[in-house]
């Protein structure tokens, strides 16, 4: 087949470039521009100039690449500034409420998983909590090739609607993770930096230090509530069940989105009950979206322009 670059018409060229250019510009004054900021518009720019098919592509994902950018600017206005930090109430409820016993001392989960470890769990963790950007997106790029853009336009905007709800929590109630109160108690530093917790032992089996290339360039360790790596697997399981995807596919995901929800416990990096508000985040999600947003005329409009752009 005969290659043919098709590039988009003049106004939407503009918009793209005028977009394009006024992020960088921005981003470099308030946050500062680092190479994965390039990469992704690269990406995003050869993908949207190439042609016409790719065009389409490059616009179905797009709600991903807004979450990434909206994460992100967080750093311009971080959660603790607004509101006190929860340190001490919720590591209290947390062992109140799901508090397990070892040798006579009641500890949280991830105090008792701190102690009774295993490589076979500590390896799988670090798998399954691999899988938690990969998988919504491949989940997303499957609906694409198999033209089921319907069921992608909705998983994508769910994806960036529980997302932003779980934005609004993390504001709302700036939490720290148990890794936190386990390594420096419960006096609030703020310029605490990103900590790998349990997932260090994954990187100590391979000899890689995967994880710790992440979390190490975590700027605001006080968003753990809710944990939306509970909520995006959750998303991507209701529309696998709702798209009639294959069960391989569906049991992959749900595998996979009971595996992060037991290794953000096992691994420290959130209380039980940061992963249940994660869980409730994604519900919320749905039920507004579905039952809400999409019978509201303007924005069922709006959802019908843009999948009639990328069909």
């Amino acid at each position: 087949m005969k290659f043919k670059l098709s590039l988009p018409p003049l106004q939407e060229s503009i918009i793209t470039i005028s977009i394009i250019i006024v992020f960088c510009i921005l981003t470099s004054i308030f946050i500062g521009l680092r190479l994965e900021h390039f990469i992704l518009l690269f990406f995003f720019s050869v993908l949207f100039f190439l042609n016409k098919d790719s065009r389409k592509f490059a616009a179905a994902l797009l709600p991903f690449l807004i979450f990434g950018i909206s994460y992100d600017w967080m750093r311009v206005f971080p959660n603790y500034t607004v509101n006190p930090i929860d340190i001490e109430g919720l590591y209290n409820l947390e062992k109140s409420v799901f508090g397990m016993f070892d040798n006579g001392n009641k500890l949280i989960p991830s105090e008792y998983f701190a102690v009774h470890q295993h490589p076979v769990a500590d390896f799988f963790s670090g798998i399954f909590y691999l899988g938690w950007t990969p998988i919504p997106i491949g989940f997303g790029i499957y609906l694409y090739v198999k033209k089921k853009k319907d069921a992608l336009l909705r998983f994508a905007l769910v994806f960036l609607f529980t997302n932003l709800l779980g934005f609004v929590g993390y504001y709302l109630h700036p939490a720290a993770p148990p890794w936190y109160v386990m390594e420096h108690g419960f006096n609030p530093v703020v310029s605490t930096p990103g900590n790998v917790a349990g997932l260090s032992r994954f990187d100590r089996l391979i000899d890689i230090p995967v994880f710790a290339s992440i979390y190490g360039r975590n700027s605001n360790v006080f968003a753990a509530l809710p944990s939306l790596h509970s909520s995006y697997l959750l998303i991507a399981l209701f529309y696998s069940i709702k798209s009639k995807s294959p069960a391989l596919i569906t049991a992959v995901i749900a595998l996979f989105m009971v595996g992060i929800w037991a290794t953000a416990v096992y691994t420290a990096h959130h209380y039980v009950i940061d992963v249940l508000a994660g869980i409730a985040c994604a519900i919320a999600g749905i039920a507004l979206y579905e039952y809400g947003w999409m019978n509201l005329p303007f924005f069922k409009k709006f959802f019908y322009k843009y999948l009639n752009y990328i069909l």
